[in-house]
């Protein structure tokens, strides 16, 4: 049981000198007056009454689980292993850790504190500088499309799971699906003069039994869903909206067994891997560093990537979880916490994963190498069934516990990212019944979903994989700590954090929040833009119009900054003098960016004027 206390942290013990720091954040003055000395506006105790209640999670424990069954998703089983063998082994710890060291646990910690003292979500939070509200309206579109194939993943392990009941498993022989070129399970391949063109039948099984996939791609048009991953994507969106349709005090109870059943199975697979023959070869594989990749920017941009999608960084899910705390809740622990609970997940996933393909290596007489079929779902549904289905004694089982796991995985991930959407709505309409607002997402997303099971549904993955989790929510992120750091002013917003956890903010944060993350993300951005390469699945090449398809959700994320700017300066016009006047309110917080209590506003305000 973990026991975390309710207690306000000490201090840090490190003092900066503030007259150095300041400096080198100064706002810009305002009419020859200081931004900070300005009196910040405040609701009055007529306004704050009107304001509905807002749930909170049961206790810090159910916040603390949520986080890390967020965290450690199928991001780190299934993406980080082939993403470190694909950029220098095990050199790449080197630019994966100090990436979360400068980037990931600052922003980490950035969003928690933006959640909780607004008490709102991605998008009503920008009342702290509503010139930038676009940002969390960017950041809910691509968090909707990521979201809804992340519920598929969900789909398919529900389609594997219960093959496993099998007396054999099927992907174990070469069925009726199977291409002329399928070799099943107990075939040692190396015994072939040629091994060329050869496909297991876990591959065959996964292409042509459960997803169907059209080898040619969008020439034959999307196609119709196959009902039986229309029926798993049903049971996925019917787990969902059960775990969320009471808010954090459902799901809150859902993530003791999505943080904590996932670390059990693995540490399961990873004995019953290391145990294995030849399971030396993989881990090698998995560490060996290759230094040379250090010196290639590829490298690094794959580290913040890696960040990005394993953390949860920039699609509103941590300002969105944060937003359901009390006001002085520890959020500087919890950032410290799940950063290295990520990290430890990283590398368990990691050495877990290459123990089992070097055995598979040496059954089959080959490379480890040779028996990866790439990261994602090629490794979650074809390496590892390939394998499981090779284990001398009850494979079924290992099977049953490996797709519960992804499940479980899968719904760590999905509930928060589905949650985004649901508090938005809720912020704009308070009112609303939770159940309801939850019930039609879920719809919704079901409905969108099946486009996932028709036979182009592993290309259209692949492109809301790419353009919705990409590129698109790296530059929202440089808009993020930009609009707070450098518009709001770090200055102000170290004093928020200080009001609400009591704790002074080191150099540290502030080196990282205003300098190192703008600036490093928007050279890894601008880096991705010119080392753009062709998207492809397998052998499949996109083609322009797929490409321009994938292309419109990044750039539709992006847009919607401008043109939501534009409807907040529209909505100002009226009461301000002049057009100029109008838009510089929209980059002043207005009276809603203060805690929600009452009296805590109080507090606050006189806190700031002794400022």
């Amino acid at each position: 049981m973990i026991s975390l206390p309710t207690s306000a942290p000490p201090q840090e013990s490190v003092m900066v000198n503030k007259g150095a720091v300041n400096q080198a954040f100064e706002d810009e003055p305002v009419d020859g007056v200081p931004k900070d000395v300005h009196p910040r506006p405040s609701l009055t105790t007529h306004e704050a009454a009107e304001q509905p209640v807002r749930e909170k999670w049961a206790n810090p424990r159910e916040f603390l689980l949520s986080c890390i069954a967020m965290t450690v998703g199928v991001g780190n089983v299934w993406r980080f292993p082939f993403v470190a063998l694909e950029n220098g082994g095990g050199a790449f710890l080197i630019p994966y850790i100090l990436v979360l060291i400068f980037i990931g646990k600052p922003l980490y910690y950035l969003e928690f504190c933006l959640g909780q003292f607004a008490s709102s979500g991605n998008v009503r939070m920008w009342e702290l500088s509503p010139a930038f509200r676009g940002v969390g309206y960017g950041q809910a579109l691509t968090n909707w499309a990521v979201s809804t194939f992340f519920v598929f993943v969900m789909a398919l392990c529900i389609f594997y799971f219960f093959a496993s009941f099998s007396s054999v498993l099927p992907w174990a022989v070469c069925g009726a699906w199977a291409d002329e070129t399928c070799v099943d399970a107990s075939t040692n391949i190396s015994l072939a003069n040629d091994t060329r063109g050869l496909t297991t039948a876990a591959e065959d099984y996964f292409r042509n039994e459960v997803t169907k996939l059209d080898p040619l791609g969008f020439q034959n048009g999307v196609g119709l869903p196959e009902w039986r991953l229309s029926l798993c994507l049903l049971l996925s969106w019917v787990a969902v909206f059960l775990v969320q349709v009471k808010g954090v005090r459902s799901s809150g109870k859902t993530a003791y067994f999505t943080a904590i059943f996932p670390y059990v199975v693995l540490f399961v697979m990873l004995v019953r891997g290391v145990t294995l023959p030849g399971a030396y070869k993989g881990v090698l594989f998995f560490i060996t560093p290759r230094w040379e990749k250090l010196l290639q920017p590829g490298v690094w941009y794959a580290a913040v990537q890696q960040a990005f999608f394993s953390l949860g960084l920039g699609f509103g899910m941590i300002i969105v979880l944060a937003s359901y705390n009390t006001f002085r809740h520890d959020v500087y622990r919890d950032a410290t916490i799940i950063s290295f609970a990520d990290t430890f997940t990283s590398l368990l996933a990691g050495f877990t994963t290459f123990s089992i393909l070097g055995h598979l290596a040496e059954l089959l007489g080959v490379e480890v190498s040779q028996v990866i079929k790439g990261g994602g779902t090629s490794l979650a549904f074809i390496s590892y069934p390939d394998v499981l289905a090779r284990f001398q004694y009850v494979p079924q089982v290992f099977s049953v516990l490996f797709f519960l796991m992804m499940f479980a995985l899968g719904l760590g991930s999905a509930t928060p990212y589905n949650s985004v959407t649901i508090t938005i709505i809720m912020d704009q309409f308070p009112h609303l019944r939770t159940w309801k607002v939850t019930l039609g997402v879920c719809v919704v997303g079901f409905l969108v979903g099946n486009i996932y099971a028709t036979p182009q549904g592993q290309h259209v993955l692949t492109l809301v994989n790419h353009y919705g989790g990409g590129v698109s929510i790296i530059l929202l992120m440089v808009f993020e700590v930009v609009a707070i750091m450098w518009v709001y002013g770090i200055r102000k917003f170290i004093a928020d954090i200080e009001f609400m956890l009591r704790r002074k903010t080191g150099l540290y944060w502030k080196i990282c929040w205003g300098v190192v993350s703008p600036l490093f993300l928007s050279f890894v951005f601008v880096y991705s833009q010119l080392e753009a390469k062709p998207l492809t699945y397998g052998s499949y090449v996109f083609d322009t119009v797929a490409i321009g398809v994938g292309m419109s959700l990044s750039v539709s994320a992006v847009l919607l900054v401008p043109l939501v700017f534009l409807l907040e300066v529209k909505q100002r016009y009226a009461d301000a003098p002049t057009l100029w006047e109008a838009v510089r309110n929209t980059f002043r917080p207005t009276p809603e960016w203060c805690p929600r209590d009452p009296t805590l506003r109080q507090e606050y305000q006189q806190f700031i004027s002794s400022k």
